[in-house]
């Protein structure tokens, strides 16, 4: 799955607009490196996204095409 789209599907990233520019500015990376929006996803990838000055860095747990509201905090873990 791409990244931008799993940003927004995963709701760590409200609006897949916005994951595309947070990749374009270089504010996300996989397991250390940078990625653009295309990126693709795996389980087992480690992001961190940079909102600001914090740092969030989650482990993709799963990647499904679409998901629950109520699960979407399933897809990931906080590192």
């Amino acid at each position: 799955m791409r990244l931008d789209k799993y940003l927004k599907v995963s709701r760590i990233i409200k609006r897949r607009t916005v994951a595309n520019e947070a990749c374009d500015a270089g504010r996300v990376t996989i397991n250390g490196r940078p990625a653009k929006a295309s990126a693709d996803v795996k389980v087992g990838d480690v992001l961190e996204i940079m909102f600001g000055t914090k740092p969030v860095k989650v482990e993709v747990l799963s990647v499904q095409e679409t998901v629950k509201k109520e699960e979407a905090a399933d897809m990931y873990r906080n590192l």
